[in-house]
């Protein structure tokens, strides 16, 4: 009892000391800022005294004079202005103040239509002498918003060092309860806030409130259309790519065959392209005039449509869902798989009933993040939709074409809808059973469940797969050496020269601003997933929900969003570096947490209990055992996020600026101007860079010890 007396009286203390030193701070400023503001609106005022009054409104329109002379001459800017002038408290002593040839500025803020402004009486002087009083109105609210600002930032960092103070005082475990307020801060400020500032422009778009825009979304059939092929192209790409992403991680991680490293390589090539390279190839290869379908096959195949955009986004996504269960299938522990088989399960019983089962996190991650996706892109139904519109490709035109950002936003927050329903089905699934299967040192090796005959089957449908994707990526890279694919097909290096030159600023912006984002998403999103997997507390399935929604919000939006939230006090982050590595890692975060708490799922929280009994603090949990077991999670995490902040392009366009540029919407400019071997060759240097990324990751962050397992035949 003593001891917490003790710490109340030294909390209360030590934040009034702080509230001591915080407001005399926050004194100083606005005594040095108005003192500054003072003198020179006193200048100013000084030197328009001198000046005729009709020339006043025309040289500085922004303030409002009123003049009167000994003669009884009067002029006022605006009609009614003498009256609200003569109402002040303080009239009379300013006048004489300008009577005796001093200028002074009235205590009291001046309102006119809904405009603050400062008032100074100044005297008019001609020859010499006093003629008259000339009271000026100069614009407040510049300087009244910025002393808000201060009191504000006072607040907030006092009410920031309470909240931090009193955990580290009360808390039992304030590591925890710092990173839950964090997380539910970064969620709050770049999640939450920018989504508002987009609702919130869907009713308020002319200032008044109306419900006009969601009657237009709402009854157009058009939109309706769109948002219905939107459910179904996400619904068929998201099922396909989950299962040839099953298939490649259920390969490289469950069976002995050869090849896994060409296998994984070519299981992360799409992601790691521009979204759009994919999309031309195919266009270049089986188009009206593809080189596949017209010159060689002489097809008349139309690969614009639903056809066309469940082949280009399942190449480019399938990968999401390979990231994603490669960890869930390499953390599984085989003890249950082989203790089936030697009990005389069938290798197909042994797949369905154990092994299918326990990735059934990873699966369903798989899907929710490929559907939230494809539903979300706009990059390749924009070029491959043709008559098949949907959803994000209607926002996007609405607000760069139409410039009807109202309704731009509002298709866009139709996407919130399917995503959400995803997302708590997911949790429902999930949540209904356990998936535990490491409960300490997992077993060093693994039972192949797979007949050699199922094997060649399987290896056989993967370098199907592998082949078709070294088509469409022989056509980036044979476009480098093309004078112009599909129109002049003479060799030439020319491309490579002025392609570099062109680029070189955007491609050194873009791998900066990735590799800075990299790491801050990879960890931050190992401790959200830590958090949802491991602790309980108020608001975490709100919090799990937000943390989702920059997948389901087409990056239109997102940009749009923050250019609205973030070019404004108190956070102006338009046109800088910040905003750009903010927006990689809120929209990123979804993959890492996904992936960390399926990961975290298959592992016994009794590991962590036993070291935090022996005195280990969380920290040291933390760094020495979720870290090394989620290692394969957090691999992934790091590697896609680099490569979508290398790819980005839709939320990007908005939020890039002439210091920082991207290399995508370079690529995108060249490809639009019939530019592909200009194009080409960026796209080239771009996959090479990840390429050398995901190497060094491998060598930097190795694999666990605890993790690796040798195959075994059964």
């Amino acid at each position: 009892m003593e001891q917490r007396n003790w710490k109340i009286i030294k909390f209360i203390l030590v934040l009034s000391i702080l509230f001591g030193v915080l407001f005399w701070i926050r004194t100083t400023i606005r005594n040095e800022f108005s003192r500054s503001m003072r003198e020179n609106l006193l200048k100013l005022s000084n030197s328009i005294s001198a000046m005729e009054v009709d020339l006043v409104s025309e040289r500085f329109p922004n303030i409002l004079v009123y003049k009167s002379t000994f003669q009884g001459e009067e002029y006022e800017s605006i009609e009614g202005l003498k009256k609200l002038i003569k109402a002040l408290p303080d009239y009379i002593y300013g006048e004489e103040h300008a009577f005796y040839e001093e200028s002074y500025i009235s205590s009291n803020i001046l309102n006119v239509d809904n405009k603050d402004y400062f008032v100074v009486f100044t005297p008019k002087i001609e020859n010499y002498e006093v003629t008259g009083v000339l009271i000026q109105l100069h614009p407040a609210n510049d300087s009244i918003k910025l002393l808000r600002t201060v009191d504000l930032m006072f607040i907030i960092l006092f009410v920031i060092f309470a909240i931090a103070f009193a955990i580290a005082t009360f808390s039992i475990d304030p590591v925890t309860t710092y990173a839950i307020i964090v997380t539910f801060t970064v969620v709050i400020v770049f999640i939450v806030y920018p989504l508002y500032e987009a609702v919130r422009l869907t009713f308020l778009r002319t200032g008044t409130f109306t419900f006009d825009v969601w009657k237009t979304v709402l009854m157009e059939k058009n939109y309706l259309k769109a948002f219905g092929n939107s459910i179904l192209l996400g619904s068929l790409t998201a099922t396909v790519s989950t299962i040839i992403g099953f298939l490649f991680a259920f390969l490289v991680t469950r069976t002995s065959i050869k090849g896994k490293k060409f296998l994984s390589t070519f299981a992360t090539l799409p992601v790691i392209s521009p979204p759009f390279s994919l999309t031309l190839s195919i266009i270049l290869l089986f188009g009206s005039n593809g080189l596949i379908t017209k010159q060689l096959l002489k097809l008349n195949w139309d690969i614009y449509g639903l056809d066309g955009l469940v082949l280009a986004q399942t190449m480019g996504m399938f990968p999401i869902a390979y990231l994603t269960m490669v960890g869930v299938l390499e953390a599984i522990d085989s003890t249950l798989e082989e203790a089936s088989m030697n009990l005389g399960a069938s290798r197909w019983k042994v797949f369905t009933t154990v092994t299918l089962p326990l990735s059934l996190p990873g699966i369903l991650s798989s899907w929710l993040l490929v559907f939230t996706n494809s539903v979300a892109d706009f990059a390749n139904p924009l070029m491959l939709g043709g008559k098949f519109n949907v959803l994000s490709v209607t926002a996007y035109l609405e607000v760069t074409g139409m410039n009807r950002l109202d309704r731009g936003a509002a298709l866009s927050l139709l996407l919130l809808l399917p995503t959400l329903t995803a997302f708590y089905l997911q949790r429902y699934v999930i949540n209904r059973k356990s998936y535990v299967t490491v409960t300490g040192k997992p077993s060093g090796r693994i039972v192949e469940i797979v007949s050699p005959n199922a094997k060649r089957v399987f290896g056989g449908i993967a370098y199907l797969i592998i082949i078709f994707l070294i088509a469409l990526y022989s056509t980036i890279f044979m476009g480098c050496f093309v004078k112009n694919w599909g129109i002049d097909y003479t060799f030439t290096t020319a491309n490579i020269v002025e392609a570099l030159q062109r680029g070189k600023k955007a491609l050194m912006d873009t791998t900066l601003l990735a590799t800075v984002a990299m790491p801050i998403a990879g960890v931050f999103s190992m401790i959200v997933a830590f958090l949802f997997a491991r602790k309980k507390f108020p608001g975490k399935k709100t919090l799990q929900g937000l943390v989702l929604l920059p997948f389901s919000i087409p990056g239109t939006l997102i940009g749009i969003s923050y250019v609205i939230a973030f070019n404004k006090p108190p956070l102006i982050l338009v046109g800088t570096a910040a905003i750009i590595v903010i927006n990689y890692v809120i929209r990123e975060l979804p993959v890492g947490v996904e992936g960390g708490v399926a990961t975290l799922k298959q592992i016994d929280p009794s590991i962590e209990e036993a070291a935090q009994n022996l005195g280990a603090n969380p920290q040291t949990v933390f760094s020495t055992i979720i870290l090394p077991l989620v290692r394969p999670a957090f691999i992934s995490s790091l590697s896609y996020t680099f490569v979508r902040s290398m790819t980005a392009v839709s939320a990007v366009v908005f939020l890039i600026s002439a210091k920082w540029y991207h290399i995508t919407m370079q690529i995108y400019n060249f490809s639009e101007n019939l530019r592909f071997g200009l194009a080409s060759v960026l796209s080239s240097v771009l996959i090479i860079i990840i390429f050398a990324v995901f190497g060094l990751l491998r060598v930097l962050v190795r694999k666990s010890e605890y993790l690796e397992k040798r195959i075994v035949q059964q």
